[in-house]
């Protein structure tokens, strides 16, 4: 059976969501956000033994957090999981689903190529380290235009940057970018789930445009005094002082009929 996560769930899901990665899991600290944005799924055989979560978006469904108790891995639990989703989804007249998979998450890429996901983008994953400096030049955009930038990240959910959010993120100044010959841009998002943690999505120009916008975000960083700069990228960055590559996705996508 398939239903909605209760807060009795908790304790039982969180101990088979402790050792995902080499780091642990970011589950415990996401799960109340979750249930409260609802539609957090609960795969129950007697008891919790899966769950996903997903993010109804206007332009397509955004799937995270599939997590499997161990034992029960490879009885296509994931599978079902993510199948309920995109009824949902398609209920709902969205025509299209998106999930991110470690690049090097073999099984879960061959399960999503399985169920019609096909690679749409490859991202990167950097995380700079806050630090003071003054070297820096940026620039706060006012022309980005609609689909220069299909997407932005916001709370690791890639969001269809569409006028109106332009707008909003415009007003907000969180929007930069730097030079105007092959420019680098980035969009600045505080964290909606993890505390003192900056999100940029960097749209990478020449290096030197893209290293002034290292500086200012190390600065920004540090003088906003966030605890991690957290760095999404198609393309991968020039060296930087404090700029340590974690890993890359991709971002797969599915049309639903």
């Amino acid at each position: 059976m398939i239903r909605e996560a209760i807060e009795d769930d908790k304790i039982n899901i969180l101990k088979f969501c402790e050792n995902t990665f080499s780091w642990g899991d970011y589950i415990a600290d996401v799960w109340d956000y979750w249930q409260t944005e609802r539609n957090l799924f609960v795969f129950e055989k007697n008891f919790p033994i899966g769950i996903c979560h997903a993010v109804f978006l206007k332009e397509h469904v955004w799937i995270e957090g599939i997590r499997i108790k161990p034992e029960f891995k490879r009885q296509g639990i994931a599978s079902k999981l993510i199948k309920h989703v995109e009824s949902l989804a398609i209920e709902k007249q969205i025509h299209s689903s998106l999930m991110l998979i470690d690049t090097q998450n073999k099984p879960s890429l061959e399960m999503s190529q399985n169920l019609g996901y096909r690679s749409y983008q490859t991202w990167n994953f950097y995380s700079l380290l806050p630090g003071k400096n003054n070297a820096f030049e940026i620039s706060y955009a006012n022309t980005l235009k609609e689909n220069e930038f299909p997407h932005y990240v916001k709370s690791w959910r890639w969001i269809p940057l569409e006028k109106e959010t332009i707008s909003l993120l415009n007003r907000k100044n969180c929007i930069i970018h730097s030079g105007d010959e092959h420019k680098s841009t980035a969009i600045l998002e505080d964290s909606e789930h993890f505390k003192k943690t900056l999100i940029v999505t960097l749209f990478a120009g020449s290096d030197s445009n893209t290293v002034n916008l290292l500086y200012f975000l190390q600065n920004h960083g540090f003088e906003k005094k966030y605890q991690r700069v957290q760095i999404l990228t198609k393309e991968t960055l020039p060296k930087f002082e404090n700029l340590d590559f974690k890993l890359s996705f991709h971002l797969v996508q599915k049309l639903l009929s």
